[in-house]
């Protein structure tokens, strides 16, 4: 067997059952990476709480709904360790430790947190959680001394500012106890909402990752077409079709030519959304089945994630035994 490329963490925040939009943006690529290297997979539980502290009820339920997403998709507990934050309290310890030597104003600059107090202007969230919350994701990454972290383009500064903590921290002490971990940039596939605008469960515009397979025709039917074409026979423009961004993800080998038939006319939306359906339930099909079996034992669920935090502490606190022999206080 060869030998792993490295360390990666990669967490998602419980908000229940998934949709397409993270099993292209995130989940296919995770699956691939625990291939070639050491992956921590972490459901990011206290994080949840930075915008959702008042409603902490849906928490463990939501666990449970997207570990078993992550499963039905391919994330193999027997390759990467499935966990859960809080069953970890060394991220904490460490998140604590951190926030004593990280600069007030390095969070103030990350781009994300003035976006989204823009964008969750309904919530109270002008808290020390929401402001600290790239601080303890840095905590999740240097814990495991990950060498890379795999991320959207929105999430790089949260990866930059980890490497100047790391930086600051190893200049301080004087030893090198984290690596400066690299950005993985996810290789993602666009996958519109069914309003065309990008997929959000705050939209109401998703797919479910766990959709029964006989409700994808009417769930696709509902999609936004070119608002140009008014007959069947109309020429299409494909660059603006939610319908065609599926056909390009589900359909790749026939898509040059349902292109071309748009183009032409010759293909009408009715006849083109029926055809994606189709090879859409082939594709989510074995995920389907997946998941009802273990829904069937969704104890499983929890017993993978228990064991999967044995494992993840056991390297956390290794980690933290060097962070407190570093700044003198073991």
């Amino acid at each position: 067997m060869p030998a792993k490329k490295g360390i990666i963490l990669s967490g998602m925040r419980p908000t229940g059952k998934l949709h397409l939009g993270n099993l292209f943006g995130a989940l296919e690529n995770w699956v691939k990476l625990q291939e070639e290297y050491d992956c921590f997979y972490c459901v990011v539980d206290w994080h949840a709480l930075t915008t959702d502290y008042e409603n902490p009820r849906k928490v463990e339920e939501n666990v449970r709904e997207m570990v078993m997403d992550w499963l039905s998709c391919g994330i193999d507990p027997q390759k990467a360790v499935v966990f859960k934050q809080s069953d970890v309290k060394e991220h904490a310890e460490l998140h604590l430790l951190l926030s004593m030597l990280t600069p007030l104003s390095w969070l103030e600059r990350v781009p994300t947190y003035k976006e989204q107090l823009n964008q969750l202007k309904g919530k109270n969230i002008s808290t020390y959680g929401f402001l600290g919350y790239p601080l303890l994701q840095a905590a999740d990454i240097l814990v495991y001394k990950a060498n890379a972290v795999p991320v959207g383009e929105d999430q790089a500064p949260h990866i930059e500012l980890t490497r100047e903590i790391a930086r600051r921290f190893n200049y301080l002490y004087k030893q090198q106890v984290f690596p400066e971990p690299e950005t993985l940039l996810n290789i993602y596939k666009v996958v519109p909402g069914l309003d065309n605008r990008k997929m959000s469960k705050s939209y109401n515009n998703i797919i479910e990752i766990s959709i029964p397979l006989e409700e994808i025709p009417s769930r696709v039917r509902m999609m936004i077409t070119d608002p140009g074409r008014i007959r069947k026979n109309d020429p299409g423009n494909p660059d603006i079709c939610s319908v065609f961004a599926y056909h390009r993800i589900f359909n790749q080998d026939n898509q040059a030519e349902v292109e071309e038939s748009c183009k032409k006319g010759s293909i009408g939306c009715v006849q083109c959304k029926t055809s994606v359906s189709t090879y859409m339930q082939n594709f989510l099909e074995p995920i389907y089945y997946k998941r009802r079996e273990l829904e069937k034992n969704s104890q499983l669920v929890m017993e993978i994630l228990a064991e999967g935090g044995k494992k993840a502490r056991a390297v956390a606190q290794k980690t933290m035994e060097e962070v407190r022999q570093a700044m003198g206080l073991s």
